[in-house]
């Protein structure tokens, strides 16, 4: 590779010259937007930084693509469904822009002070020459981001004659001083973004391409060309893009990189991406402690996984990744509550904080039929145990709850309130037989550590019932199962028997 990026003097490394004089003295070369992407990009793997800082689980699989993009001068289409970081990641892209840019002062479509592209540009320099005023803009002035919706209008994307502009000025309606200017053409030498471009209807993808493509368009009849000198950047979803909605063949054709994106492959990396991503330290709460189980974060995190696994929740909508994020803040703030009523200074999460936080997960799935029929709530139950048992599963394996069970087909039934203070749950808890002892040592806690104590003999109670060992009444309670209890039955009819023929 040759030292011309290395060597001209750009925006980032000169003093800001206040007028067009001034800036050619410096030495200033203006680079296409796409080719000040690449070699900023290039400076940043050179020096190791990290790029999409925030974005997790796609070092080895989005990031590459996007990296070979930027550095091929290619427009990019993100596809993913909901939750899977498409927006943040397009937004950070403006990381890969000079810090500021020089433009001719008040031009509305960034016109370079060395090449103005708009007829405004051009006659200011014109009439001033070298005394032609220069303001700089930021990375982030340069960035224009549209979501796409049926009712978005080639004026919206493009631009409009304006009349008044022609009236005060005198103007004919051709000329293109009468224009105001729509999103892209704001977006010149910049990044122009557009959000579910399957919703963008087909004719305004056609004014899209066109002056991408040719540079011109028709504006209620009058050619306006604009060569415009910008990074196209799309995101939609992949069901969309084939159902809900198309994307026209020479707009497809033109985007040079299509990078799928995903929801987090590995159940930890899930967990990492909640933890960072959910508000758990809340203001009011300074003076308390809140301590969240590994096997609560687990939980959360495992619910989405097996709602994106179920066939009765809708694939093509998908499970977002704020569906877990959502599911810890409500927990959290349900362990809040606790802590407000109880008055208590340690803030544990519990398996009933979870089943507290059912609002935060029903309005995040779109059923099938089948889920439609069954409910939101019931299946979001159903999604809970079901997560338990795996996670518990991994806890507990080979742990023996034996004599705890034994408690319960003897009768013995536990309710544990999602409002008691953990000192009322630890006398409950006492009474099962060795449920205390047997999760105390695989969780390597202590007895007198009574809230973290509380939150994994639930878990355990949680686990069991997942594995159909005892029942879970709706109030939360625990107790035999329906197979248990009518043994038992069985035992004390054929035990009266026994006593009355022997009588």
């Amino acid at each position: 590779m040759n030292n011309t990026a290395s060597k001209q003097k750009t925006a980032e490394n000169i003093s800001k010259p206040n007028t067009l004089g001034e800036l050619i003295e410096s030495g200033y070369d203006a680079r296409s937007v796409k080719d000040e992407m690449r070699e900023n990009l290039i400076e940043k793997l050179r020096s190791g930084e990290k790029l999409f800082r925030g974005i997790l689980g796609y070092e080895e699989s989005v990031v590459p693509g996007i990296v070979n993009a930027i550095l091929s001068k290619h427009n990019l289409i993100l596809l993913g469904l909901r939750g899977q970081a498409k927006s943040r990641i397009i937004r950070q892209l403006t990381e890969f822009l000079d810090d500021k840019m020089p433009i001719i002062a008040g031009s509305e479509i960034n016109d370079n002070p060395l090449e103005p592209l708009s007829a405004y540009g051009k006659s200011q320099v014109a009439l001033h020459g070298d005394e032609t005023k220069i303001d700089w803009v930021t990375r982030d002035n340069r960035f224009v981001e549209k979501l796409a919706t049926p009712d978005v209008t080639i004026a919206d994307i493009i631009g409009d004659v304006d009349p008044i502009k022609a009236a005060k000025g005198g103007h004919i309606l051709s000329d293109e001083l009468t224009m105001h200017f729509g999103l892209l053409p704001r977006a010149n030498r910049g990044i122009f973004a557009m959000n579910e471009l399957p919703d963008l209807a087909g004719k305004i993808q056609v004014g899209l391409f066109n002056i991408m493509q040719e540079g011109d368009v028709q504006l209620k009849g009058y050619p306006v060309r604009l060569p415009l000198d910008v990074m196209l950047v799309f995101s939609a979803n992949p069901e969309d893009y084939t159902a809900r909605g198309k994307i026209i063949t020479p707009l497809k054709d033109r985007i040079g990189a299509e990078i799928q994106t995903h929801y987090p492959k590995e159940l930890q990396l899930g967990v990492s991406i909640t933890n960072q991503e959910a508000w758990t330290q809340r203001s009011g709460f300074e003076d308390h402690t809140l301590e969240i189980p590994e096997f609560i974060s687990e939980i959360i995190e495992q619910i989405a996984f097996e709602a994106r696994d179920d066939q009765r929740v809708d694939k093509r909508s998908g499970v977002s990744q704020r569906f877990p994020i959502s599911v810890l803040e409500a927990i959290v703030s349900n362990a809040e509550r606790r802590a407000l009523i109880t008055g208590e200074r340690k803030l544990v999460p519990r398996i009933s904080d979870v089943y507290a936080a059912l609002p935060a997960m029903t309005g995040k799935m779109e059923l099938e039929y089948e889920g439609e029929q069954i409910g939101a709530e019931k299946l979001a139950k159903e999604l809970i145990k079901r997560a338990s048992g795996v996670v518990f599963e991994g806890f507990f394996l080979g742990i023996d709850f034996a004599p705890a069970v034994q408690w319960f087909n003897d009768g013995g039934k536990i309710l544990l309130s999602d409002t008691a203070s953990a000192n009322e749950c630890m006398i409950l808890l006492d009474s099962v037989p060795d449920l205390i002892e047997s999760t105390l040592t695989p969780l390597a806690l202590d007895k007198d550590d009574e809230a973290n104590v509380v939150s994994a003999c639930e878990f355990v109670l949680e686990g069991l019932y997942a594995e159909n060992k005892i029942s879970r009444s709706e109030d939360g309670g625990f107790e035999a199962t329906t197979k248990a209890k009518k043994d038992r039955r069985g035992m004390i009819y054929e035990d009266l028997t026994d006593r009355d023929s022997f009588n």
